[in-house]
């Protein structure tokens, strides 16, 4: 090949190259998608656990809501005060003081207060146990089975399973409402970490049906409802409720309840 011949190969492939390079240059202008700062920014100050406790698929979705106005800034519940303060700065406004929640576990029915029907060796699985007759060995239709569905899905290690029941650790918990979700008997609920007083069951018996799978369960006697002075209590389906809106923490409830079974935590 002469000189000639190179060099007209060559000035093509270059020429070529040129071109392509202008095309995809006029492309990325063309098409890019806008950035927000925002959004980069909020992103950063997110604990990336992408949980889905702030009810968004991840740590990336919730970042594009709170830029967008779609979210308040105290959103995440892992990052708690002091995320919501700097993603608050970022976004020139002011943090709500939000209320602290953790889940809490309404069944006391532990293995010497709860009776079995029968003797299970099945999958030690919450949900799985819900597909045998009675749905699993308790007694009470509507105790926690025990096997620990809700400690498989907590990223925190702030749930376990004592003695039978699943307890919550406080201390740990973020609220991201995971447990909530797989508990197949939805025994779990989150409340204000500050609440004094619970009511610890979740059978919708009444009277001797609950006593005779549970020493400990709630009768639906309304003698909480009839001893607070705040209607901060009422029995609904034949179970006790705190409104804990109203709640002052008096304990006139607990004091009062034959069964026992509204609990002081704080």
């Amino acid at each position: 090949m002469n000189m000639i011949g190179i060099v007209l190969a060559a000035a093509v492939v270059g020429g070529t190259g040129l071109v392509i390079s202008v095309l995809l240059g006029i492309a990325s202008e063309k098409f890019k998608v806008p950035i927000d700062e925002k959004e980069v920014a909020v992103r950063e100050c997110l604990p990336g656990n992408n949980c889905g406790g702030c009810g968004y698929a991840g740590c990336d979705a919730l970042a594009k809501a709170i830029a967008a106005g779609e979210a308040d800034v105290n959103a995440c519940p892992v990052g708690g005060a002091n995320v919501a303060d700097q993603i608050a700065a970022i976004m020139g406004v002011e943090a709500a003081a939000g209320v602290k929640k953790v889940a809490y576990v309404k069944c006391a029915g532990t293995c010497e207060l709860a009776k079995s029907k029968y003797e299970y060796s099945g999958i030690e699985d919450c949900v799985a146990a819900m597909s045998v007759p009675g749905g699993g060995p308790k007694a009470c239709a509507f105790g926690c089975t025990g096997f620990g569905s809700c400690v498989k899905v907590c990223d925190f290690d702030a749930i376990h399973v004592y003695n039978g029941i699943a307890q919550v650790d406080e201390e740990k918990c973020v609220a991201c409402g995971k447990c909530v979700d797989t508990c197949p008997k939805k025994l779990i609920e989150l409340v204000p970490y500050q609440q004094k007083y619970k009511v610890q069951c979740s059978s919708k018996e009444f009277g001797k049906p609950v006593k005779e799978v549970c020493s400990t369960g709630c009768i639906g006697c309304k003698m909480c409802t009839r001893v607070c002075k705040f209607d901060a209590i009422h029995v609904e389906n034949n179970i006790a409720k705190i409104d804990y809106e109203k709640c002052v923490g008096c304990g006139a409830c607990a004091e009062k309840c034959p069964s026992k079974i509204i609990i002081k935590y704080a």
